[in-house]
């Protein structure tokens, strides 16, 4: 790939990731050169900011340029041949997500926002419907009704997609407001430097006269008692002028250890929402909405029947894993010229799907099943038909058929002798008595989140 054809391909990046990324991330990059073995290589300013881009914009990177350049495989970023003439300052962070470039004097020192990650973009199931909720109530603007709003759940569930469609959303309709967006290291770093550098009054008023303050991945200032004292004034500061605060972790505040209780009292006063782990249907719309986006970055490939559904079954745990592996699967394709199908899955995402591998055992679902319907073991896998043991039978086939990889004839033999159509049946019935029932829907997706624990 030549100079020319890299600027030529910096406005489709641009149109991708956002003006606001690009300036700040993509334009001071130089390009370098590919060299034999498709290592594409770029200038970075320092080790942080290129560690940053790989981290963030690799696999989108990669993929654009593979359009071009079908030789591209794998992005450097060299920061010993000087830096980019155009790149701005940078200053190191201990989490590379929430480092940002130095920002203007007049300007915020949030990180920056990512433009795909708008309301347009999430997509609403069963498991984020709440959150998803009062994250447009808060977007909506005016009176706060709840403050703060406390999102929580494990890693790659949508907590940072929906604060990013907040800060968005709210920016789009008011420009003028004062929207910070940062995550809880950038807070206790800016403190931090505010502490060495003797500007206390000035760290107080910027983060103080704030209109909404948006704090990301709050558990990591448990611990940190001068962080935590300022981070507690700051929010009763804000709260008195009737700011709005959003706030995400990835777990309750009651379960952050080393909080303070009066931060932790404060932050369950508001509205707190769990994003629940993904169930397949939201995994399969996921997968389906970033076809679409692909479909365009990769006219004329094929995509065949099965492919997304089996994705949707294997990587269930993080949303990050299952769309890197879409990214990975897109790209591979287009450089080998070949349709999407069960044998590309398997040829290129062997480590991914080794990775989220399960290891639940079907010994450990019949006995939790067991004991969450209070009935014994060897009822529930016995020849008795009757409803008391039927349905948590079901209930286990199930959840067999979903967190192992087990074959069904293996499960059938595994709940006494059965046979697999037996087992079919089951895994059908409970489909469709989660959508109608909803006890039994509460019952799966309590005992899933146990056993996946």
């Amino acid at each position: 790939m030549t100079k020319e054809q890299w600027g030529a391909l910096q406005k489709q990046i641009c149109d991708t990731i956002g003006q606001n990324n690009y300036k700040t991330w993509i334009e001071p990059l130089t390009f370098v050169g590919t060299d034999d073995d498709g290592v594409v290589t770029f200038k970075a300013p320092t080790n942080f900011f290129g560690t940053y881009v790989s981290q963030n914009f690799g696999d989108m990177l990669l993929a654009q340029l593979s359009r071009i350049d079908p030789t591209a495989r794998r992005l450097s970023f060299d920061t010993h041949r000087g830096a980019a003439p155009s790149a701005p300052a940078t200053e190191p962070s201990p989490k590379p997500a929430a480092a940002a470039a130095e920002p203007a004097k007049d300007s915020l020192p949030g990180a920056p926002l990512d433009a795909r990650f708008t309301f347009d973009t999430f997509v609403v199931g069963k498991p984020n419907e709440l959150a998803h909720a009062a994250a447009k109530r808060v977007a909506e603007g005016g009176p706060v009704t709840f403050n703060p709003l406390f999102l929580y759940g494990g890693v790659g569930l949508g907590k940072t997609h929906l604060m990013h469609a907040i800060a968005h959303e709210l920016s789009t309709k008011n420009p003028h407001l004062r929207v910070l967006y940062l995550s809880a290291e950038q807070f206790m770093y800016r403190f931090v430097q505010a502490l060495r550098e003797r500007k206390m009054m000035d760290f107080k008023e910027m983060f103080r006269s704030v209109d909404i303050l948006m704090v990301d991945d709050v558990q990591f200032i448990a611990g940190k008692d001068s962080t935590q004292e300022e981070f507690f004034h700051t929010f009763n500061a804000l709260v008195d002028q009737n700011k709005q605060i959003i706030i995400s972790a990835d777990r309750a505040p009651d379960e952050i250890k080393d909080l303070e209780n009066r931060i932790r009292s404060r932050l369950q006063s508001g509205l707190v929402v769990d994003l629940h782990p993904t169930d397949y249907e939201l995994r399969l719309g996921i997968l389906q909405t970033k076809v679409e986006m692909y479909r365009d970055m990769y006219p004329g490939l094929i995509l065949e029947d099965g492919v997304l559904e089996f994705l949707a079954h294997r990587i269930s745990t993080n949303v990050r894993v299952l769309e890197g592996a879409l990214t990975r699967l897109f790209a591979f394709a287009s450089l080998v010229g070949k349709p999407i199908n069960m044998d590309l899955v398997q040829d290129s995402l062997s480590d991914v799907l080794r990775a989220s591998e399960r290891k639940i055992s079907i010994d450990e679902i019949q006995r939790r099943v067991a004991e969450h319907y209070n009935i014994r073991l060897s009822d529930m896998i016995g020849p008795k038909r009757v409803r008391t043991f039927a349905r948590p039978r079901q209930v286990a086939m199930y959840l067999c058929k979903q967190l192992t990889s087990r074959s069904l004839p293996e499960i059938g033999r595994r709940f006494g002798g059965r046979d697999h159509t037996t087992v079919m049946h089951g895994v059908r019935r409970i489909e469709e008595l989660r959508v109608a029932d909803g006890q039994i829907e509460e019952d799966v997706e309590m005992l899933r989140r146990a056993l996946e624990a």
